[in-house]
């Protein structure tokens, strides 16, 4: 689950870590408020969207008064931001932070990551801050530097200080800098994130250091622990189909083809889109209905399918091993019954009570391609489709 800045900011600072004082607006009157309430000669008017590169997109703007914060709230509140992350269609700005300006001396980048090869999570940092991580590491990787953190100690303070040496931390700046890390780790692991990335770390003139911006992601299956974070959860930055599909606990990517796919396991399903794409088609989701689907979800499955405009055809793909094919058929049976599919429809059966799930499905009365292996029904669907 991903949050706001200005949420990462308010986990940060009750973790001792360094932030610039600043409050979330929801409209021009409360900017304006907020930033009166700074009584800071600069501000910093900053759209709170789920995606990187806003200044680049013109949802970052400095103020040097509480006109030019009225005038840039305007312009950001309502806006669509197209970014890098976004993709063309943009995400509208509803919400702003405002932020007490900092005497910005240098920018670092600092993040903790879980390393699927190591197991562990990994301390990275850089001095190339307020760059993309993925920039550093593909021009200059010789400025990343990485500590891999032992899960029984914990980030050692040694770690931390190697880490603040070897990206130039001013000497002065290296004890902040020590805790800094150590304060952000803490939040790493007692929140269970997935990623904690601050870019850019900044040193101020005032001899501070601390996190100008602030991305914190986290671990879906252990929101049931931190109530305090689910309550962060922004339904409107959030795919709608992939809000609907977690009601039935089905999961559900949105992609950008054509051809919706229906399956179970999310194997199967990675299959299912690749081989789609090898016939020369292009896949519309990622959608596992999981190992013990009922008629009742497969039917929510296919009316979430059936909302995506952009789907011309339909592949159900299904292998029976917890999951029955009669079920499965029933399902879309009555989905087709209830919504009507009046899109191209090709179903693979295989597996427990395939004979039974055929028959279903050829009994009927409804126009739907049957197929008898993964190949066909995908070369079958693409021709359907195109």
């Amino acid at each position: 689950m991903n949050i706001h800045e200005y949420q990462g900011k308010e986990i940060l600072r009750k973790y001792g870590v360094a932030v610039p004082n600043g409050k979330a607006a929801f409209s021009v009157e409360e900017a304006v408020a907020v930033a009166q309430e700074l009584a800071t000669k600069v501000c910093v008017v900053k759209a709170q969207i789920h995606a990187g590169g806003r200044g680049k997109a013109g949802g970052v703007k400095v103020a040097k008064n509480i006109d030019e914060v009225r005038q840039y709230a305007s312009e950001i509140l309502g806006k669509t931001l197209v970014t890098h992350q976004t993709g063309p269609q943009g995400k509208v700005v509803k919400r702003l932070l405002i932020e007490e300006g900092c005497d910005i001396k240098k920018e670092y980048y600092v993040g903790l990551v879980i390393d699927r090869a190591t197991s562990r999570v990994v301390l990275m940092a850089s001095e190339e801050g307020g760059m993309e991580i993925e920039t550093v590491a593909a021009n200059t990787p010789e400025k990343i530097f990485k500590e891999v953190i032992d899960p029984v100690v914990g980030l050692a303070g040694y770690q931390a200080r190697r880490i603040a040496f070897n990206i130039n931390i001013p000497p002065e700046l290296v004890g902040q800098a020590v805790k800094f890390m150590m304060g952000l780790y803490r939040v790493f692991i007692e929140k269970d994130c997935s990623i904690a990335e601050i870019n850019p770390l900044v040193a101020t003139g005032d001899g501070k250091v601390m996190a100008l911006d602030a991305k914190l992601n986290f671990d879906d299956s252990a929101l049931s622990r931190h109530p305090d974070v689910a309550e962060y959860r922004d339904t409107d930055e959030e795919d709608a189909n992939e809000l609907e599909a977690a009601k039935y606990g089905l999961n559900y990517v949105t992609l950008d083809g054509d051809i919706a796919c229906m399956v179970n396991g999310a194997g199967l399903a990675m299959a299912t889109v690749d081989i789609i794409k090898h016939n020369g088609g292009e896949p519309a989701n990622f959608l596992d209905v999981g190992g013990s689907s009922t008629v009742e979800t497969v039917k929510g499955a296919l009316d979430i399918i059936l909302g995506d405009k952009k789907v011309k055809g339909i592949f159900v793909n299904i292998f029976g091993g917890i999951n029955k094919c009669d079920v499965i058929a029933q399902g879309i049976v009555s989905a087709a019954q209830q919504v009507g599919i009046h899109i191209p429809l090709v179903v693979r059966l295989e597996g427990t009570n395939v004979e039974q799930g055929k028959e279903i499905l050829e009994k009927s009365g409804i126009d739907i391609v049957v197929a008898d292996s993964l190949s066909s029904g995908a070369k079958k669907i693409v021709a359907l489709v195109g």
